[in-house]
């Protein structure tokens, strides 16, 4: 199982970017999922979660500014984030609990993606 963050970029203070975390390989489902960052000097934070039955939970600088959202045919998230702030730079990374077949039983193991980089600066 792999899971591929996409969707970083340069934009300037005031804009959006949508990211994209997909899984790919033997998955049988997808469970809890979630949105952390880290910037530069700064520990890893979470960003936002989203439960497999579409709950989310976000930390208070992202609310109101980000979407998190998941499509279970695609075992694919998503994080639409609008009116970007400097302090949003950071390295975006995704994490999923996937089920998988594995060892003669269906189980759930964590997955992180790559990171993918996202720089908000005029």
């Amino acid at each position: 199982v792999q899971l591929q963050a996409s969707g970083g970029g340069l934009v300037q203070p005031g804009g959006s970017l949508r990211l994209s975390c997909a899984a790919s390989g033997s998955v049988f489902s997808m469970k809890s999922m979630g949105w952390y960052r880290q910037a530069p000097g700064k520990q890893h934070e979470l960003v936002a979660e989203i439960s497999s039955g579409g709950m989310t939970d976000y930390v208070d600088f992202v609310k109101g500014r980000f979407t998190i959202s998941r499509d279970n045919a695609k075992n694919t998230m998503y994080l639409q984030m609008n009116s970007l702030k400097p302090e949003d730079t950071a390295v975006y990374y995704c994490k999923a609990g996937v089920v998988t077949w594995s060892d003669s039983a269906f189980r759930e193991y964590d997955y992180w993606g790559q990171g993918t980089e996202v720089t908000v600066s005029s």
